[in-house]
């Protein structure tokens, strides 16, 4: 796969590295990965590399995120977790200097073949940011705007009813159900969060990102967005990074621990806590280094 951005691919001492995938796929399972193949997976990636121009931030991942789990990344910062939630999107094809290779399916579908539309694929796979980020308009338009702009409803009650029905999704309903002119921006941080979550749902889409949702957050509406996570999972596949140890081990069912843009081990949350493979993890989790 390449994205769309120009910058010449930089020079490299290892041809494996950089070689799009051809199709083949390596049978064997890797011990970090043991038990989980049972499961269906709904984004799969192979060999997948990044570089902010001639910095490598990725070097070949191979993970499988599974379908309505929830699938933690954690390490450090500046470890590649969120360069590799925004493959997912495609949101890197809007950084210039981005170059990728490698292969994301999305149900076995590549998400970077020519032919996808990347418009469609951001409503399949939506994005919910470590700051809110409301649009500067009323929290029934912050629900409505994206519905009514791809055509997705035929009457104004359809739409009442999608945006009653995606607030009360994110469980904000019955607070905002008597204000919804009120501008989305004038809510609590916690509940811009959960306007965004809302948002996110009114198109309907099979997977949800979320880069550090309560990083900003005091410790009452981080409750609260775990809670809805808990909830979000039975019907929809998430993906979450997060620094908080404690708040991956509480929501997610699968980790993946990244380490100078690999990804050291993954597993299941409580095998990886409790009993990790490697070292680095370890070290990690018992906060050696952070």
């Amino acid at each position: 796969m390449y994205s769309e951005a120009t910058t010449e691919f930089p020079e490299t001492t290892s041809t494996e590295s950089v070689t799009p995938m051809t199709g083949q796929t390596d049978t064997s399972e890797p011990a970090s990965t043991a038990g989980t193949a049972e499961k269906n997976v709904k984004v799969k990636a192979e060999d997948v590399n990044l570089w902010y121009g001639n910095t490598q931030a990725l070097h070949g991942l191979n993970l499988d995120i599974h379908e309505r789990e929830v699938t933690a990344l954690i390490g450090p910062s500046g470890c590649g977790k969120s360069s590799f939630l925004r493959c997912i999107n495609r949101m890197n094809d809007l950084i210039p200097s981005v170059r990728v290779r490698g292969q994301i399916t999305l149900d076995g579908e590549d998400i970077y073949d020519p032919d996808v539309d990347v418009v469609q694929l951001r409503s399949n796979v939506g994005m919910v940011f470590q700051k809110p980020n409301p649009f500067p308009k009323s929290i029934y338009e912050n629900i409505a705007y994206a519905p009514r702009l791809h055509g997705t409803v035929n009457s104004r009650r359809d739409l009442d009813d999608l945006v009653e029905h995606s607030l009360k999704r994110a469980g904000l309903w019955h607070e905002v159900s008597d204000r919804l002119q009120t501008p989305g921006t004038a809510l609590s941080g916690g509940q811009q969060q959960r306007l965004c979550i809302a948002r996110a749902i009114a198109v309907n889409p099979e997977v949800i990102l979320m880069d550090e949702p309560a990083s900003s957050l005091d410790p009452l509406a981080t409750a609260t967005i775990e809670e809805l996570i808990d909830e979000l999972k039975d019907r929809y596949t998430i993906a979450i990074v997060t620094h908080n140890l404690q708040q991956a081990a509480r929501v997610a069912g699968y980790t993946a621990f990244f380490h100078m843009g690999e990804i050291v081990e993954f597993n299941d949350t409580d095998t990886l806590f409790t009993n990790p493979r490697e070292q680095k993890t370890e070290d990690y989790i018992t906060g050696r280094y952070g």
